[in-house]
Formats: structure tokens, sequence, C-alpha cells
């Protein structure tokens, strides 16, 4: 099948793929996207939202629609690496075995990311950067495709691991997800109180992903598509010469070259679901505040000024 076929497909594939999704959750849109945007690339998700907005049911829906295997973790202060990681154990006839854990899966929600010691929170982000794990000397290979979504709660931060800036960049999206709508929760309401209950029909397989990534980043780009995308990542750096006065002022890191990376494989993502063969400075704006607002880190002027890493981010597109 050519490229343009494949894009072709892909469209069709996509929404009916939403439309699923569609059946269990009501709106959310943008979330959704971003996290099949994340998907199509291979990338993970940093999902920040308050309780009981529906995180795990998304994502185990979206694993169902996807045709993915699909585990959850939730994180705690006393959860150990052997725990998400799987150990090695003495079997009947006194040989080591090793024993899978949670971690070997196609989709992993990590739920609440921030409440596990930095030890735990490292064991992850190896998996989530290598796509393997090793243990006792050993290294194990992660089914393929491999896509974690950690949720952090934004409020009720007594008590938990902050995830440094440097395992923040490993996330390709860090997506918010905000409260219903008043029609939105009502639907959700009339949904959720009855018997009625929902099929969701697979759309893909784990090799038809697999073969969608590399769709993806077969798509060609335009040399200025490119450049603006590194210009903007560029725009974020205060220590640069050229950084503007506002960057300068409130801005105390930028974001890294992981980001302009980013940034271009969901805009290839992004054209392609829109059914364009070469992504274009649209797409790239449109996928900017995903990938840049957790890469941004703001100083203490623009937390006491109520400006935001959105703020920054407009400011700059």
């Amino acid at each position: 099948m050519s490229d343009v076929a494949a894009v072709k497909l892909l469209v069709k594939k996509h929404a009916s793929l939403k439309k699923e999704i569609a059946k269990v959750i009501v709106g959310q849109e943008e979330v959704i996207d971003q996290i099949l945007l994340s998907i199509y690339t291979g990338g993970h998700s940093l999902l920040i939202g308050v309780p009981g907005l529906a995180k795990t049911l998304m994502v185990n829906t979206i694993a169902q629609a996807l045709g993915l295997d699909f585990k959850r973790i939730q994180f705690t202060p006393d959860l150990m690496p052997s725990d998400i990681l799987g150990s090695e154990v003495l079997d009947q006839n006194r040989n080591f075995k090793f024993i899978k854990g949670p971690i070997f899966s196609n989709i992993i929600l990590a739920d609440e990311i921030n409440r596990t010691p930095p030890k735990t929170q490292a064991a992850l982000l190896e998996a989530m950067q290598e796509r393997a794990v090793t243990i006792a000397g050993h290294q194990y290979k992660l089914d393929l495709p491999y896509f974690v979504l950690a949720t952090q709660n934004p409020i009720e931060q007594e008590g938990t691991y902050p995830l440094p800036e440097a395992q923040l960049d490993r996330f390709m999206f860090a997506i918010e997800l905000k409260y219903p709508s008043i029609e939105e929760e009502i639907m959700v309401v009339k949904n959720t109180t009855t018997t009625s209950k929902y099929h969701v029909e697979p759309q893909f397989n784990a090799d038809q992903i697999l073969e969608v990534q590399e769709l993806v980043r077969r798509i060609p780009v335009p040399d200025n598509v490119v450049e603006y995308a590194v210009r903007l990542v560029n725009k974020t750096r205060p220590n640069l010469e050229s950084a503007s006065d506002y960057v300068k002022q409130y801005v105390d890191w930028g974001a890294g070259p992981r980001a302009s990376q980013n940034l271009i494989l969901a805009a290839k993502a992004n054209a392609a679901i829109n059914g364009k063969f070469s992504p274009d400075i649209e797409d790239v704006q449109k996928v900017a505040y995903g990938i840049l607002k957790h890469r941004v880190i703001k100083n203490y002027k623009a937390e006491a000024e109520g400006i935001s890493e959105e703020d920054i981010v407009t400011k700059l597109l």
C-alpha cells in the first residue's frame, strides 16, 4: 500500500476509532486526540486532572478500541520498582524464574505517578525510554507498541514526589483534563446510572499501530515547518541572547531539543489524521501547547503575577 493510500485509510480508521471511544467517553475530544497522537507517534503522555474525571475509564476504552492490552498501576509511597517491573523467584527446581510485573503490557496507566518515590518513578521512566527493563542483569524487551499514560492530581500535593524536569521531558504531551460542561455531565450521569453497557469494537491491532507509527515517520516535512518548530522551541530559552524580554522576565528554563522532535512528530500525525500528506505550521501550532507547557519552567515572578505556562506559550506562537 502506498503512503497516500495509508494516510487515507488512517483518516477513516481514526474517525471510526473516535466513534467507538465516544460510545463510552462523553466529550474530552481534545484530550483523546492528544492521547491518540501520542500513540500514533510512539510517545507517552502525562494527564493532569482532579479525581473522578474518568481517566482510568478513558484509557481503558482507548486500549479496547485500539485492540491493545491495558494495565493500571496505582502508585503509592511504598511501591517498589520490583512491584511494577517484576522479580525473579525460585521455582520448584530451585532455578530462578522471572515473573513479569504489570509494566509488561501495551498500554500502562501509571495512576498518580507523583505519589511514589523517585526510585520507582525512575524504573518506569527507564522502561518508557528503552522499551525494555533490566532485572538481575537480564534485559527483557517490552511488547510493542508501548504507551505510558501517567496521571497526576493537581490538588493534594502533600506527601508527593514531583517529577523532576528531566523526567517530565520524557512525556510527549502534558494533557490537562478539565471538568465537563453541564450538557456533557448530564449525558455522563444518564449513561452511568442505568444498566446500559456499551461494547467497544477494536478498530486496530498491535501490528497496525506499529504500521501507523512507521507511516508517521515517513511523512515528509517542509524545511520551513521544521525551522518554525525549532525556532519556537528556541524562543523558550531565556539564557540565549536572542531571547525576548518577556521570556527573560518570566521563564527560568526553556524546552530542550526533544520538544522540537516531538513537535514535528505530533504535527506529522496531526496532519495525517486530517488527511494531509505533509504537516504545515498550523499543525505545529495545534500541538504546541501540550508539548511545550510542561517543558517551560516559569520563575517566581511569573508565579506571583499569575502568568501560566500556557500564557507563555501563547505569547511565543
